[in-house]
């Protein structure tokens, strides 16, 4: 991706596509995370490519205004499986609920689990939040999953219970609901042609961008995939994906992260995501969002914003 020089913000939404494309250059394709849903895509698209170009201006650089740029917007579409599937979050469960719930449930519960041990919260502060409950733990007692959501909580980074809730469900219903999958993963790769792409993705937009990438059989020709915010390595998430490979599709990969994103703990790296080639991980990153997870605290980053403007 060929840099300008700094230009005002205005001028950043003087996108050209045919031009960019005729020209063979570089595309721009970003994929958003969850929590989307009722928003307007172009003024999404346009705050990525604001807070992208904070990152660049910070060394003298700006996107193009002519790039190519693509936001395969799925946000209405995953609202609508939520509320199909009906699946209530964790701290709503009263009771035993249908065989669904408890997969999800167990599901969350090993995903909770990971979080917790990286995060370094201990047993002890488990049990403050279980109490004196003789029901055995294990994950399909919904208290025993709520203590430790709850632990999280109070002694992470940021992301609240009913965040990491939400989370959970919907990569949940993304990566185990082929239905779900198939319809977004058809908008995501409605966008990417043939034309060399620097995909960038966040939080679930990762998950997304990663079964896209690997299962389309198109010469797609991608210089760099970005992640940033990735729960791909939690296992719960990454045993969805087997057999791990890299996409064939991709010449380089760059995965940043925040080591307090309590959804990004896991580096993308040989233990937690062993594919070949390797890729390359920025644990860096200091995002400034309240839970050290949204988009603009990793896409204004210099280190980020270099990586795909010099891509």
């Amino acid at each position: 991706m060929k840099a300008a020089s700094a230009v005002a913000l205005s001028g950043l939404m003087s996108v050209v596509p045919s031009r960019a494309a005729a020209a063979g250059s570089t595309k721009l394709l970003f994929v958003h995370g969850r929590g989307q849903q009722g928003l307007n895509p172009e003024t999404l698209k346009s705050e990525w490519l604001a807070t992208l170009n904070r990152g660049t201006t910070t060394f003298g650089q700006s996107v193009p205004t002519d790039i190519d740029v693509a936001f395969p917007f799925y946000g209405d579409i995953l609202d609508k499986y939520t509320q199909q599937f009906g699946i209530p979050l964790t701290s709503d469960v009263q009771a035993r609920g249908t065989p669904l719930d408890d997969e999800f449930l167990v599901f969350q519960a090993e995903f909770a689990e990971a979080v917790r041990q990286r995060a370094g919260i201990t047993d002890a502060q488990v049990d403050a939040e279980y109490g004196p409950d003789p029901a055995p733990r294990g994950p399909l007692n919904w208290k025993w999953v709520q203590a430790i959501l709850r632990a999280i909580d109070k002694n992470g980074s940021g992301m609240n219970q009913k965040t990491l809730e939400t989370f959970t469900r919907d990569v949940f219903l993304y990566t185990t609901r082929a239905g779900v999958r198939d319809e977004i993963d058809q908008i995501v790769a409605g966008k990417l042609t043939e034309q060399p792409t620097v995909v960038v993705s966040h939080s679930l937009g990762t998950v997304v961008a990663y079964s896209v990438l690997r299962t389309d059989r198109r010469s797609l020709r991608v210089p760099l995939f970005v992640t940033v915010g990735s729960p791909l390595a939690v296992r719960a998430v990454r045993d969805q994906f087997r057999p791990l490979r890299s996409p064939s599709s991709v010449d380089a990969w760059y995965n940043a992260f925040d080591t307090r994103d309590v959804v990004a703990l896991y580096p993308l790296d040989a233990d937690n995501f062993p594919v070949r080639p390797g890729i390359e991980n920025n644990s860096s990153v200091r995002n400034h969002t309240e839970n050290r997870h949204g988009i603009v605290g990793y896409l204004d980053n210099p280190d980020v914003a270099k990586r795909i403007l010099n891509a």
